[in-house]
């Protein structure tokens, strides 16, 4: 047998037994809730702006985006921007004319100034509104005309109604072999009252909306294998994959 694939099947076990090891698990959880008192996913940028994501998640999108090749990748929620950027820069590695369309209902001045200004801009488009407003979906679909392959990244609002309305909108937009990633899914499981500053919490969050998403429809299936095998991670059952056109 080939040594890559030896490699590659070591692996594939490795991740199962990992996603069946309760006490990791628990350890891992508890991690996550004590670095999140210091904002453990403030602290990172991609090329110079602020991502606002954990390294393990980072790292999967890279996988995501070199195995899908996406010729263009939509995010609801842009911020400070690191996300945008990280999605061009592999767009940029992966050569083509790939796009990212970033969408907010807010983009401060400075935060679009640095955008605009950084090298990566030459592949990014974004559009000011809410991401669940028609007028907001219809432009984003008419930016997919030609497409071949797109992949969606959800991260804006986090309040349960807000997700669903967003899953129904885009979900239709993510081709066959790519993703919709939902991200922060991991509020459902932190403390209730954890987020008591936020319209969102246990109960009311990513994660309840994408299991009530899909209960409605067979597009999609949780990709398991990606949270077994980064542990840490703000998206458990939120990397979906797009299994039927």
């Amino acid at each position: 047998m080939d040594n890559t694939v030896m490699f590659q099947d070591r692996n594939r076990k490795m991740i199962e037994d990992m996603g069946l090891d309760t006490l990791l698990h628990s350890i891992t959880h508890q991690w996550f809730i004590e670095s999140s008192k210091y904002e453990y996913s403030y602290h990172f940028s991609w090329m110079g702006r602020p991502i606002i994501q954990f390294p393990q998640d980072i790292m999967a999108m890279q996988e995501i985006i070199w195995q899908a090749n996406p010729d263009l990748i939509i995010e609801t929620g842009i911020a400070h921007g690191g996300s945008l950027i990280f999605y061009a820069s592999m767009l940029e590695l992966l050569g083509g004319d790939g796009q990212v369309v970033g969408i907010d209902i807010e983009v401060r001045p400075h935060n679009r100034a640095a955008i605009e200004s950084h090298p990566m801009f030459k592949r990014i488009t974004m559009i000011e509104g809410s991401s669940t407003d028609e007028a907001i979906v219809e432009r984003v679909r008419q930016l997919t005309q030609g497409k071949q392959n797109v992949l969606v990244c959800l991260d804006s609002n986090h309040s349960h109604a807000h997700v669903l309305q967003e899953l129904q909108l885009y979900a239709p937009l993510v081709t066959r072999g790519s993703y919709l990633v939902v991200f922060d899914t991991v509020i459902e499981d932190m403390p209730a009252g954890y987020f008591s500053d936020r319209p969102w919490d246990k109960g009311n969050n990513p994660k309840t909306a994408v299991w009530e998403f899909l209960k409605t429809t067979d597009r999609f299936e949780i990709d398991r294998d990606i949270p077994n095998k980064l542990l840490i991670t703000v998206a458990p059952d939120g990397y979906l994959k797009c299994v039927k056109d």
